[in-house]
């Protein structure tokens, strides 16, 4: 093979994104939200789906469905994925999700199925994994990262697995409060991005390629379209990198900051110290447009009040 040396493009930076969660987190609607919103277009969302048609309950949503399926059943040898993987790059797809990853590991024909079939053919040792472990590094792995379709996101199962801790000296197993996926040890290491979802679909991201990617998937927030569109601008180098974003001001440092506007300039702010007692009372908030304390009442006339979320409106 003969090499070339060009400079660094952004846009080779394929975003390789995994969600993993329990099950009925939000998975499978999340990734079809992220992918609808970086692809603009529905159609171009393809999924390998493996979940016995789960993942096609979406198909008629208004929002993101029409996308395409690629339908796994059976078998989830590491082979099967890559020859899914292949048709999936012939198809003109803008986005593609493996939902899921899990079953390439543990599912019927899967990787730990492999396994135990050597070992229950004779072999012992280094052989049980060796091949297994080839085909899920070349059949699988290999083709998830070097694909052409510009975003891909996988998913996984996930548990809370079990490990040993020692307890008043005595050795005991306990539930881990950390998320496992359901995949090798090494999978998320491959990730531009990988986070775990709660059951209130609420994202948690556990790895961050470059910080700037904290404004797209941020901590504590659901995965919306425009979570994909911020992807989308940023893979194709839209959104420059910019200095780590400063954190909020706590609401009642904000009372402080406006309590301190008072003292430097009394005059006009004859309402402000009515405000702030109504805030401590629980009867003002912090306004979204212009992060002012307002009293609740002026709410009622806001044109923004059907959008707003600073108190539940």
């Amino acid at each position: 093979m003969a090499y070339t040396i060009r400079q660094a493009r952004r846009s080779e930076a394929k975003p390789l994104i995994g969600l993993y969660s329990e099950s009925g987190c939000g998975k499978t609607y999340g990734a079809l939200l992220l992918a609808a919103g970086f692809t603009g277009d529905t159609s171009k969302v393809g999924m390998i789906e493996t979940e016995s048609g789960r993942g096609e309950v979406f198909a008629d949503d208004p929002i993101i469905g029409g996308y395409q399926v690629i339908s796994m059943r059976d078998d989830f040898s590491p082979k099967n994925y890559g020859q899914a993987i292949d048709l999936a790059n012939h198809s003109g797809l803008g986005a593609l999700i493996i939902d899921s990853a899990s079953h390439e590991w543990e599912g019927a024909g899967g990787v730990l199925g492999m396994a135990a079939a050597n070992q229950a053919s004779g072999k012992k040792g280094p052989l049980v994994w060796q091949q297994p472990k080839m085909d899920h590094q070349r059949e699988f792995m290999l083709r998830l990262m070097q694909t052409p379709i510009p975003l891909v996101i996988v998913c996984m199962r996930a548990k809370y697995p079990m490990k040993e801790v020692v307890t008043n000296g005595k050795k005991e197993w306990t539930r881990s409060t950390e998320l496992d996926p359901k995949q090798s040890e090494d999978i998320l290491f491959e990730m531009m991005v990988h986070a775990w979802i709660d059951k209130n679909h609420i994202l948690h991201p556990t790895k961050y390629t470059k910080d700037d990617l904290k404004s797209i998937f941020v901590e504590g927030k659901m995965i919306t379209l425009q979570t994909g569109q911020k992807l989308a601008e940023w893979s194709k180098g839209i959104v420059k990198p910019t200095t780590p974003l400063k954190p909020e001001v706590p609401a009642q440092a904000n009372v402080a900051n406006q309590a301190e506007e008072i003292k430097q300039n009394p005059q006009g702010n004859g309402d402000v110290l009515a405000i702030r007692k109504e805030y401590d009372k629980g009867m003002a908030i912090k306004c979204p447009a212009n992060n002012k304390l307002r009293p609740k009442s002026d709410c009622n006339t806001c044109e923004s009040k059907s959008n707003c979320d600073a108190w539940g409106l």
